[in-house]
């Protein structure tokens, strides 16, 4: 993770949050929430007539977790000295680094913005043009703030990088204090288990999306696609199945905050399980798709972006599926030039008080801004047993649409026989409902394609490679023999590792 976010800064890294499944080698798991907060002086009106403030400047920065989710998850599990897993970032930045092909694709992708933004530009533009795939950058400042967070973790909450911190969110008009860093807690929660066929499926409860993960799984079950290969038919069924998925994470949020939470949590376990989905299994036509409202969304669906993925096993087997996020690419756009930290919006993941949209759904009081409220996710790190056993681990970036593409990489596992590094590299679909309309990439067969618009789907084709319109999973696979396969996606140009 700390090397990710150092490269991948645009995506990931410690001015971020996220959440972690941990599978121990003898079956227990947990996760670890180290999603952001919202600032103690936060409301739920702040951004009602001035959105853009949420996506960008000082005001959209949610409280970060990572370094504390991460000492966490040492403090609990870590064998290594915490000093020692930072020594390869350090020097890493300290000594320079080329610059790699996704970096160098978001650095052109961004280039006006990285030229004239005087933190990043620094690093990044240090000539006055971008830096290109293959040129050395050099993060010395970030060196020194991780040799910092190395020698004493509590420098980020409580210390010198707390208080630059706080002075470059204030000096962009944000509102974060030094006493919500101070009092930012990483939360141990129960992980959600969930049952597909001969599987069992480990998944992160609210504010992440993994209830939503595991009705899916549940409403398709009994349509035995593993003896039915994706034919038109059963193409159609899942995405008629995404559509009500997305229709119920309208209810989610962050469930301390709600006003009713025995209420709340009777919901979402009646949403996981196996009678509900049977339930709404009936109301999926074989011929037919509907307008949303048929779907029953209870508020206007969220738009989260972003993030990272990483999943790892060791040699005893202990598995960790974790994923990362600053939200949108380059996050607030706030860089301390201190500490060369770049913040997070996350507070653009939380719903804002305002009139219905043109399907009459207001946004979700669920989900409204808190102080110290975590912001719903679309996240969904995984992990799958088999016979008691770790089978795989999957999670993966790129807002709403992880959801559907863990879930295809899941069934095209369990029930198709892929092998894993054409599960997550095959074309993929997605359908959240709003907009009503099905996203396909670019190698799907004329006769599946055909056989959604006879049924009344309207489908939009995009290149496989197009970045606006895809998802980033990344995976670990371990057979009965012992053999661990990895697979990385190549829609964000990864690579699997192994020592």
């Amino acid at each position: 993770m700390i090397c990710v976010g150092a490269i991948n800064i645009f995506s990931s890294g410690i001015g971020g949050g996220g959440f972690m499944t941990i599978r121990l080698p003898n079956g227990y798991s947990e996760i670890i929430d180290f999603r952001e907060t919202a600032p103690l002086a936060a409301r739920k009106d702040m951004f009602v007539d001035k959105e853009v403030f949420a996506s960008v400047g000082g005001l959209s920065i949610g409280v970060p977790g990572e370094v504390a989710g991460m000492k966490l998850a040492h403090q609990k599990y870590g064998k290594l000295p915490w000093k020692r897993l930072f020594e390869p970032s350090i020097k890493m930045c300290r000594n320079g680094f080329p610059v790699t092909s996704e970096l160098g694709l978001q650095l052109q992708l961004f280039s006006e913005f990285v030229v004239d933004n005087p933190q990043l530009s620094e690093i990044y533009a240090p000539n006055g043009n971008i830096l290109k795939k293959g040129q050395i950058l050099y993060r010395t400042k970030f060196a020194r703030t991780l040799e910092t967070i190395a020698n004493n973790y509590t420098e980020f909450y409580k210390g010198s990088i707390a208080k630059s911190i706080i002075k470059r969110v204030h000096a962009t008009g944000g509102i974060m204090t030094l006493d919500d860093l101070k009092n930012y807690r990483p939360i141990v929660r129960e992980p959600i288990v969930g049952f597909y066929n001969d599987r069992k499926v480990i998944t992160a409860p609210e504010p992440t999306s993994g209830p939503i993960l595991l009705f899916l799984l549940n409403l398709l079950e009994k349509y035995d696609l593993k003896n039915n290969e994706i034919d038109g038919l059963n193409f159609h069924r899942i995405i008629e199945a995404l559509k009500f998925g997305f229709a119920r994470q309208t209810e989610l949020g962050d469930s301390a905050f709600f006003k009713n939470k025995t209420k709340h949590e009777l919901r979402i376990e009646e949403i996981i399980s196996k009678e509900f989905a049977d339930s709404v299994r009936r109301n999926i036509s074989d011929n037919e798709t509907f307008d949303p409202d048929y779907y029953n969304p209870v508020y206007e669906p969220i738009d989260d972006h972003g993030t990272s993925h990483l999943t790892v096993i060791d040699a005893d087997d202990m598995t960790v599926s974790v994923t990362s996020s600053i939200n949108k690419p380059w996050g607030s756009q706030v860089m301390d030039p201190d500490t060369e930290i770049l913040l997070n919006d996350q507070m653009d993941d939380f719903s804002v008080p305002g009139t219905p949209d043109m399907f009459e759904l207001s946004p979700s009081p669920y989900n409204f801004i808190e102080p110290g409220k975590r912001p719903l996710s679309s996240m969904a790190p995984t992990i799958i047993e088999k016979n008691g056993k770790f089978e795989f681990a999957v999670g993966g970036s790129g807002g709403k649409r992880i959801i559907s593409s863990v879930l295809e990489v899941i069934l095209d596992i369990c029930d198709f026989d892929t092998n894993l590094v054409d599960a997550i590299n095959k074309p993929r679909y997605h359908q959240q409902l709003l907009p009503n309309m099905v996203f396909v990439d670019s190698g799907f067969s004329f006769d599946l394609i055909k056989n959604l618009l006879d049924i009344g789907h309207v489908v939009q084709i995009h290149h496989i490679n197009d970045r606006t319109f895809s998802s980033q999973i990344q995976a670990i696979r371990k057979f009965e023999n012992g053999t661990i396969h990895a697979a990385s996606d190549f829609r964000k140009q990864g690579l699997a590792a192994g020592y």
